[in-house]
């Protein structure tokens, strides 16, 4: 019987922010095994902003779109612009992207294989022993158990690892997710669609909690919906936007769906060595709905933790991880989670959010806060304005 593997690190989940994690270790001389179970494809409108691709090195050929604006549609179908004043907003393809993540973790030294997380069993000396399930190359289904001094949970919402070791996991509020990725059309074919513009739907009828997109991906196109509430049909929304939009005859190239997290959860290690990153942890920005760039800086974040950790057997070090994520975006999730709540409640409040996003201080911050993440306060006078003329709309002194 042959000796059981051991590693300094399993990193279950080879999404980006699994990846980046596993690519952080191992640049570091770690050990690490990276498990992706594969076969699927995360429903996302792939949208990352400038910082992503300078902080994570992404070369610009895995871009397949360059966003120049955005326009916000409300309720009763008004149009709202929001240009991007001399920058751009990336699109990947998570089909591409996330194995070129992957593919960087296996050139930077992780031991990257094709497997399911079954389970975790602690060991004597207090490491972790993992059980992962994989076909061979027959196709019959086997498992292996490794061990390993830390584990990362980056299996996404409803993360197995999590439901497993961390406390209040499996309560974790989700929205449902679902889109269609179709042909794009040609220019002038009969839609109103613009290869450089993202378009957002807020309608209740597309979704009654959430919003409704539309995001061009060179020869493709991501048209989705999301929506926490029970027994709506996102499937339905779909085909009615995508009727509304002129591309209910588009192919479709393929349909996902999947939960994402509506907030981080409060706890994101065990208290021993296991520590959760990306989605498992809840990083996905409310109102938005944008992961990309928070599950890669938050794998970078776990890294960092499980390394100090590693460093000094003290557990107290994977606690740094959710404390540095929240000190740097703890605030920015407050403020969407705000917004998300009050803004999205019903559709006369959509219509007055789509109003207020015609204002120039808004669509400033707005794109300053995403393409930078962080609040800006470089411009105090535009904070008031803005503040004063949320008030107008909140009580109804100017019309939508």
């Amino acid at each position: 019987m042959s000796a059981i593997e051991r590693f300094d690190v399993v990193v279950v989940g080879g999404g980006p922010a699994g990846a980046t994690a596993a690519t952080d270790l191992a640049r570091r001389g770690r050990a690490v095994l990276l498990l992706e179970r594969g076969g699927r494809i995360k429903p996302c409108g792939g949208a990352i902003p400038p910082r992503l691709i300078d902080e994570f090195a992404i070369p610009h050929d895995l871009l397949v779109a360059r966003i120049r604006s955005a326009r916000m549609v409300s309720p009763q179908r008004r149009q709202v612009d929001m240009p991007i004043d001399g920058g751009f907003v990336g699109m990947v393809d998570r089909d591409v992207f996330d194995p070129w993540l992957r593919e960087r973790a296996r050139a930077s030294g992780a031991d990257v294989r094709l497997g399911t997380f079954e389970q975790l069993q602690r060991t004597g000396d207090g490491q972790v022993r993992v059980r992962y399930s994989f076909s061979d190359a027959q196709g019959r289904s086997s498992s292996r158990e490794v061990e390993a001094k830390a584990l990362i949970g980056a299996d996404g919402a409803r993360s197995p690892v999590a439901r497993q070791c961390i406390p209040g996991a499996d309560e974790m509020p989700c929205v449902a997710a679902y889109h269609e990725i179709v042909a794009s059309p040609d220019a002038g074919a009969g839609s109103d669609f613009h290869p450089q513009r993202c378009d957002v739907w807020y309608q209740g009828r597309l979704s009654p909690d959430f919003y409704a997109w539309v995001f061009p991906h060179g020869d493709k196109t991501s048209i989705g919906v999301g929506t926490a509430q029970r027994g709506f049909s996102l499937r339905g929304a779909v085909r009615a936007l995508r009727d509304d939009i002129g591309m209910g005859d588009a192919a479709t190239v393929r349909c996902e769906g999947a939960p994402i997290p509506l907030r981080p959860l409060k706890r994101w290690d065990d208290g021993r060595n296991v520590l959760l990153a990306g989605d498992a942890a809840g990083v996905v920005a409310p109102a938005s709905g944008e992961g990309i760039y928070y599950a890669m800086t938050g794998g970078r974040m776990a890294a960092d933790a499980v390394g100090q950790f590693l460093d000094t057997a003290d557990p107290a070090a994977l606690k740094t991880a959710r404390r540095r994520f929240m000190r740097s975006h703890g605030k920015v999730f407050w403020v969407l989670g705000i917004m998300q709540r009050f803004w999205y409640a019903n559709d006369r409040r959509r219509e007055r959010f789509v109003s207020i996003c015609r204002d120039p201080d808004v669509q400033y911050l707005t794109w300053e806060a995403y393409m930078h993440k962080r609040l800006v306060r470089a411009k105090p006078a535009a904070h008031m304005r803005i503040f004063f003329k949320d008030l107008a709309h909140l009580f109804g002194v100017v019309r939508p």
